[in-house]
């Protein structure tokens, strides 16, 4: 069982586990539902929606790298609102990441809080940020947006957990590459995946 809060409990079997890359899932999910979605909002969700016909899970849950000069690095948090930071089309009239016609806000308000984690605003792009200034967003990174959003459109429970790699800032390419490979086994401890739980899922 994965225990998100008092509210939200999942059967482990249930979930499908999301990584843009395999180094973010490393070894430490073997026997785990999960899908590599690639890099990228079109990849993430295209890929989802392809796992989610074959096999509609009870929860999505995002793990993922992201970078932030708000939050330290090598911080789990869980985001649970998510912006489009690369749409722009203000000089229509829309507000800055208002996706136009969508009939959405800017800012996506759909994850689940986790007990015991910081919540953060994901802002999703097609860049690899290197120059974070917005106020909007605290995290930033390429896939969350797009999965969130697939996940409220199918009604699906989505649980969206980072793990600050860099300080989106002109370190932030060199920091990412050092610190990727520690993201899965923050994720297991943030998830209360004990030994007893591996060998269930090896």
């Amino acid at each position: 069982m994965i225990t998100i809060n008092q509210k939200a409990v999942f059967p482990i079997e249930n979930v499908l586990f999301t990584f843009a890359l395999a180094s973010e899932a490393a070894d430490a999910f073997h026997g785990c539902k999960y899908l590599i979605t690639g890099i990228g909002k079109v990849n993430a969700t295209y890929n989802l929606l392809k796992a989610i016909q074959h096999e509609r899970p009870s929860l999505i849950l995002n793990l993922g790298s992201a970078g932030s000069s708000h939050f330290q690095k090598g911080e789990v948090v869980c985001c649970t609102k998510f912006i489009q930071r690369d749409m722009d089309v203000r000089g229509l009239g829309y507000e800055q990441y208002e996706t136009p016609l969508s009939g959405l806000p800017p800012v996506v308000e759909y994850g689940l809080p986790m007990d015991g984690l910081p919540e953060a605003i994901c802002g999703t792009g097609d860049n690899f940020e290197m120059a974070h200034s917005a106020t909007l967003y605290n995290v930033v990174d390429m896939e969350a947006y797009a999965l969130a959003l697939a996940a409220m459109k199918e009604n699906i429970p989505f649980l969206c957990l980072k793990y600050i790699s860099d300080g989106a800032d002109g370190n932030a390419a060199e920091d990412w590459t050092v610190q990727v490979h520690k993201a899965a086994i923050a994720f297991r401890e943030a998830l209360q995946l004990s030994k007893t739980s591996a060998s269930v899922l090896a």
